[in-house]
């Protein structure tokens, strides 16, 4: 996917987003993040929107901690957010193609990375959002999710940070039924899941479905689509893999 079509998506996600945090109310649960009320979706989506603008328009060469964001609630909370979406969209088509910044993840480039990665924190939590307001949740395009279950797989879980290791090596499959070649094998052991593109010899248990419903599972914000083999590879990705 092009990084045009990543800023597309994060303006259409946010604006979905709050509006479907307005109509939930901010003091509702957010069922798919227990524990989390819309204020504090808005709040975390809000924060990471501005961290994330601040490498791009400031150029900044080394990580830095995102600010606390304002104890806003309400319609002015709502207000904060839409302006914190505003600004990132307008600061990533803004910006130059080969802007140099900070950046967490191997990407083309920074510009490319934060679009992307922008373009998917938003659309999870739009989820979240659209979970706390009930009802059919907005679609997700197969491409672009079969896109973030690679940033997801061979991009989060293969940093230091990932806790999904198994004491026995064991090997995940996982396979998206409505887009082409979007497979992946995902090799557990004592360090960092090893994922590749592509199915790569047996494996101990396989997960299949709508690249969509694969997105948002591994995610853990929906059950696996259908799961194969060994079960308790597919239960120790859902107790270990959260992104902190």
């Amino acid at each position: 996917m092009e990084t045009a079509e990543f800023m597309s998506i994060l303006e259409r996600e946010g604006r979905l987003l709050v509006a479907a945090a307005e109509e939930a109310g901010t003091g509702a649960k957010v069922p798919t993040c227990p524990g989390w009320q819309v204020t504090d979706l808005l709040r975390h989506t809000g924060a990471v929107h501005r961290w994330a603008a601040g490498f791009v328009a400031e150029g900044h060469g080394t990580g830095r901690p995102m600010d606390e964001p304002p104890g806003l609630d309400g319609a002015e909370l709502l207000d904060w957010y839409r302006e914190a979406h505003v600004h990132l969209v307008g600061t990533l088509r803004g910006a130059p193609a080969d802007v140099a910044c900070w950046y967490f993840l191997p990407a083309p480039s920074p510009l490319a990375f934060w679009a992307r990665r922008q373009a998917h924190e938003t659309a999870v939590h739009r989820f979240d959002a659209e979970a706390a307001r009930g009802g059919a949740p907005s679609g997700i395009a197969g491409d672009f999710a079969a896109d973030g279950v690679d940033e997801l797989l061979r991009g989060f879980h293969a940093r230091a940070k990932s806790r999904v290791r198994s004491a026995e090596p064991k090997v995940l499959r996982v396979r998206a039924t409505d887009v082409d070649g979007a497979v992946w094998t995902v090799r557990l052991t004592q360090e960092p899941p090893a994922a590749e593109r592509g199915e790569t010899g047996d494996a101990d248990c396989e997960v299949t479905g709508p690249a969509s419903q694969l997105y948002l599972s591994l995610w853990n914000r929906v059950p696996f689509p259908a799961v194969s083999g060994d079960l308790s590879v597919a239960e120790l990705w859902r107790e270990t893999s959260g992104v902190g």
